[in-house]
């Protein structure tokens, strides 16, 4: 499930995928500018939930 989501978001330029030809195998994933641009948005919504808690 985590693999296709992070190709969901390679393929749509979110971010980038790094793959080290070495053993044992090694992948790094960063943001591309244009999920860069989403952190704002994220925060945004991550300070909505802290402030916005619900009672269970």
């Amino acid at each position: 499930m985590l693999s296709s989501q992070l190709k969901e978001l390679e393929n749509k330029n979110i971010i980038l995928r790094k793959e080290y030809p070495q053993t044992p195998p090694k992948v790094e994933y960063s943001l591309t500018k244009k999920g860069q641009s989403l952190i704002p948005i994220v925060k945004y919504m991550c300070d909505w939930g802290k402030n916005n808690e619900f009672e269970v």
